[in-house]
């Protein structure tokens, strides 16, 4: 007997014709946040490229310390909210190197790290026509090779090698020469050309270059109004931005063992919580993780300054550092372009939902659903569920699925023109009381 799946009902054998499909349950959610980029000069990692962190995971091997060193101070701070660090390595460095006999040990990446490597050459204790090769860190053996000579020897995750011939006896020769080099405003523009193939919510700079800050404020823009990426960029005293892309960072904080960060320095922070922050979520008055306090403190009429400024600034709270008001730069307000787009939890809810849609139409619609009636209407049901969903989690409200969104043919054949009514939930900042003596 025949059987098979089918689209019309045409079929000339006898037999089932089964076609299985979905109940029409919705394709996509709301995506997940909480992935922050920055470019650092480091003394360890693979240069030029993104080195996607995970917070917890090891960082030993990609960047030559534990997550608890000093050298690596901003990613730990960078996450102490992110989910995921998109992290660059701005400086190629120089690689140290160390020569035994006929061979050459040298660093696998340039930079300071390279001169705590060690190579020692011991003659193996169960066969004397071979030695044990070991690479320490420290002082640390980080690997063991027991080869006949040179030409045995593999690279590993902290040397390569060169040479031929036999193996020399040593006890220890220090890796010397690795230098971590220079950096240049070009290396930075080098970064963002490879951030823009990844998907991110926040980017941080930590540098006080004005021009640099430009060139990061400039990317913002250019991946939201001409890319649909909804990305933010939290830059050092950059209120001259003006958008509502960019967070500018007024002052620093003070941490629990007396570190104190610059305006500079806390952007990997601020990147890193605004881009694990949830669209149903403000960070004003959230506490800077281990923060005692904020450097430099402002009064009063400073921080309101500040604040009709566009500023992100720490304020002191009972040994802590919290955010006095979770905003960006955006000022310049038209009747199309509120204030409210100043609001930061605002602004997430309203790029989660053009983020989301976005994905949401590329993965499951775009040259799959026919354009007629029953396909922008399939469509607009799933925008529905998408934002009753939100509406759920009080990232919206008074959402009317009846009223507030259609769906419609555009001008192209292949084309839909969408209409949604949006109100997104803010947090209460302000209480204004009255309180009547009798």
């Amino acid at each position: 007997m025949a059987g098979g799946t089918w689209t019309l009902q045409n079929k000339v054998r006898p037999g089932v014709y089964i076609n299985v499909e979905s109940s029409g349950g919705t394709l996509g959610a709301a995506g997940s946040r909480g992935v922050t980029a920055i470019a650092l000069s480091l003394p360890w990692g693979a240069a030029k490229e993104i080195i996607p962190i995970v917070a917890g995971e090891d960082t030993l091997t990609k960047l030559g310390y534990d997550l608890t060193a000093p050298e690596l101070l901003l990613v730990r701070e960078a996450l102490k909210r992110a989910r995921t660090l998109l992290l660059y390595k701005l400086n190629e460095g120089t690689k140290a190197a160390a020569t035994v006999g006929d061979l050459t040990a040298t660093a696998k990446h340039g930079g300071l790290r390279g001169n705590s490597l060690t190579v020692a050459v011991q003659t193996n204790m169960d066969d004397n026509a071979k030695f044990d090769v070991k690479t320490l860190l420290d002082g640390a053996v980080v690997d063991t090779q027991v080869v006949a000579n040179i030409a045995g020897l593999k690279a590993n995750d902290w040397v390569v090698w060169s040479g031929t011939g036999a193996l020399t006896a040593s006890a220890g020769a220090p890796l010397i020469g690795g230098a971590n080099g220079t950096v240049t405003n070009a290396d930075h523009t080098a970064f963002l050309a490879a951030l823009e193939l990844y998907d991110f919510q926040t980017v941080a700079l930590t540098s006080t270059d004005n021009a640099l800050k430009a060139v990061y404020a400039a990317f913002v823009r250019r991946l939201r109004e001409s890319e649909g990426k909804k990305v933010q960029a939290a830059l050092e005293n950059y209120p001259v931005a003006d958008f509502e892309g960019v967070i500018s960072v007024k002052n620093g904080v003070v941490l629990s063992d007396g570190t104190i960060l610059t305006a500079a320095q806390a952007t990997a922070w601020v990147a890193g919580a605004s881009a694990a922050a949830e669209m149903n979520e403000s960070l004003t008055y959230s506490a800077y993780d281990d923060a005692v306090d904020v450097a430099p403190r402002y009064t009063s009429t400073q921080i309101e300054a500040a604040l009709k400024a566009g500023e992100f600034v720490f304020t002191p709270s009972v040994n802590r550092a919290v955010i006095e008001q979770d905003i960006n730069t955006f000022l310049s307000y038209t009747p199309k372009k509120g204030k409210q787009l100043q609001k930061n939890r605002v602004l997430r809810v309203l790029d989660g939902i053009a983020n989301d849609l976005k994905r949401i139409f590329e993965s499951f619609y775009i040259g799959k659903v026919s354009n007629n009636v029953d396909g922008r209407a399939l469509f607009r049901k799933e925008a529905v569920i998408y934002l009753d969903s939100l509406q759920g989690i009080d990232a919206i409200q008074n959402f009317d699925a009846q009223t507030d969104i259609t769906v419609l043919p555009g001008v192209d054949s292949d084309a839909i023109y969408v209409e949604a009514n949006i109100q997104p939930v803010d947090s209460i900042e302000k209480v204004y009381m009255k309180v009547q003596v009798r």
